[in-house]
C-alpha cells in the first residue's frame, strides 16, 4: 500500500447520488464511508456504493454508522444522548446498526465503526454489563457476516475502551483511533493511549483538537497539526507497533475552509508518512 493509498477523508452516503465524488476531487483512492439515514441503507444502495466504488477506483475502509435519537456531542447532554449507553435510545440503535452491518456486508465493506457513547468506567456498574451483553451481541452478528466492529474513541478513557473489548470477548472488535476527541473530552493524550491499546487501533481519524479549559464544554478542533495531538510522535508511534491502516482527514467545519485544511492536511500527512523518521 502507498502513502497516498492510506491517506482518505469522511465520505456522506448520498442516497440516489455519486457518494465518492469527494474523494476523487481531493486526489484520494480511501474512504470512510459515514451514513446517519438508516432509511438509506437497503440492498439498492449497497449495489450501487460497491459499484461506484468499482468505477472510481475510491477504496471504503470502513462503514461509520451513526444512530437514530438525539446527539449532542458535549459533556452535559452527551452521556445521556451518545451511543448504546443511554438505555432510552438502545433499542432503536441496535436495529439501526443491525441495518448497517448488513448493507456493509451487501456492499462488500470491511468493518462498521460507530461510537459507543460514555462507557461507565466503574466496571462493575450494571450499565457497564449492559452495554457489554449488547455490544457482544452486534459483534457476533457482525462476525456471521464476515464483518469488523470497530468503536471510535472519545466519550471514554483508554482503559475503560480496552476493558470493554476484552469483556465483549468476540474476535472483530478493534479501534478507530480519533486522537482528537480524547483531546477534545479531556479523556487522554492519544500518544499515551497507545500504550493501552495500541494493539487494537484499525483506523485513525487524521483529526487535532486542544483540550478543554472550561470543564462544561469540548475542547477546540483544530486543523492537523494546530492542535495538541503531536501528529509526528503519533505518527511515529503508531508505525512502531505495527499500525499500517489508513489515516481519514475528519475536518468538522464547512465551506472552502474546510476544502483546504483537507487539501493541506493531505500534504501534511503524505511528508509525515514518507519520512523515514516515522520508523
Amino acid at each position: 500500500m502507498t502513502v497516498r493509498d492510506r491517506i482518505g477523508v469522511m465520505a456522506g452516503l448520498k442516497a440516489g447520488q455519486p457518494s465518492l465524488a469527494p474523494v476523487s476531487a481531493f486526489g484520494l483512492r480511501v474512504c470512510q464511508l459515514t451514513a446517519w439515514n438508516e432509511a438509506e441503507l437497503t440492498a439498492e444502495e449497497a449495489a450501487a456504493i460497491r459499484e461506484e466504488s468499482r468505477r472510481t477506483g475510491v477504496r471504503i475502509s470502513a462503514l461509520w454508522a451513526g444512530w437514530p435519537g438525539p446527539a449532542v456531542w458535549d459533556l452535559i447532554e452527551g452521556p445521556r444522548t451518545l451511543g448504546l449507553v443511554p438505555k432510552a435510545y438502545r433499542a432503536a440503535r441496535v436495529e439501526a446498526l443491525r441495518k448497517a452491518a448488513l448493507f456493509a456486508a451487501r456492499a462488500g465493506l470491511p468493518a462498521v465503526i460507530t461510537h459507543l457513547g460514555f462507557i461507565p468506567e466503574e466496571p462493575a456498574n450494571p450499565l457497564f454489563q449492559e452495554v457489554v451483553v449488547v455490544v457482544r451481541g452486534l459483534a457476533l452478528e457482525m462476525e456471521r457476516l464476515g464483518l469488523q466492529f470497530w468503536f471510535e474513541t472519545g466519550q471514554e478513557t483508554p482503559v475503560t475502551m480496552l476493558r470493554l473489548i476484552q469483556a465483549v470477548g468476540t474476535h472483530n472488535l478493534g479501534i478507530n483511533l480519533d486522537p482528537a476527541n480524547l483531546i477534545l473530552y479531556g479523556k487522554a493524550n492519544p500518544i499515551d493511549a497507545l500504550e493501552v491499546f495500541g494493539q487494537h487501533v484499525k483506523n485513525v481519524h487524521a483529526k487535532d483538537a486542544c483540550y478543554p479549559t472550561d470543564p462544561m464544554k469540548l475542547g477546540m478542533e483544530m486543523k492537523v497539526g494546530e492542535g495538541r495531538v503531536r501528529f509526528p510522535e503519533l505518527v511515529r508511534r503508531l508505525a512502531q507497533i505495527g499500525f499500517a491502516g489508513e489515516f481519514i482527514i475528519e475536518r468538522e467545519i464547512t465551506g472552502e475552509q474546510q476544502a483546504r485544511d483537507i487539501r493541506e492536511t493531505v500534504a501534511y500527512l503524505e511528508a509525515l508518512l514518507s519520512s523515514g523518521s516515522v520508523h
